[in-house]
């Protein structure tokens, strides 16, 4: 199986809800965040990201590392992705740009009836909740 490396915000608001964006002609919801291009870091791949996709100017400084995961493609069959996760907190406004379709705020508890991309489901959004 192929994999692809990728970094990914887990990006929460005020209210610590969680941002989650699909792409045009999709159907799942994932972490905003993308590719990381040979010789970049997974931290500046996901500042550009951020900038390309839902025109956040987000600095390095900004982001918490939280950790690597492992999960099945959403969009890709066949593939993998190896992502670099970080948190974030978004103050400003987002919009929704290049190819992304839609973006949503969800309770990390609660994500509702979405169809969630693999390492939002297993990996991520689990990073949201709190310890009990």
């Amino acid at each position: 199986m192929s994999a692809m490396r990728i970094a990914v915000a887990l990006a929460r608001d005020a209210q610590g809800r969680v941002l989650l964006v699909r792409k045009h002609d999709t159907a799942a919801f994932m972490q905003p965040g993308g590719k990381i291009e040979p010789g970049e870091e997974p931290v500046l791949a996901l500042v550009r990201e951020l900038a390309e996709e839902l025109g956040l100017r987000v600095f390095p400084c900004d982001l918490v590392y939280l950790g690597q995961a492992v999960a099945p493609a959403a969009n890709e069959p066949g593939m993998t992705v190896e992502a670099d996760i970080f948190g974030m907190t978004v103050a400003d406004a987002i919009a929704v740009q290049a190819e992304l379709a839609e973006a949503v705020w969800i309770d990390p508890l609660h994500p509702g009836n979405l169809v969630l991309a693999p390492l939002t489901r297993d990996h991520v959004l689990p990073l949201a909740v709190p310890a009990s």
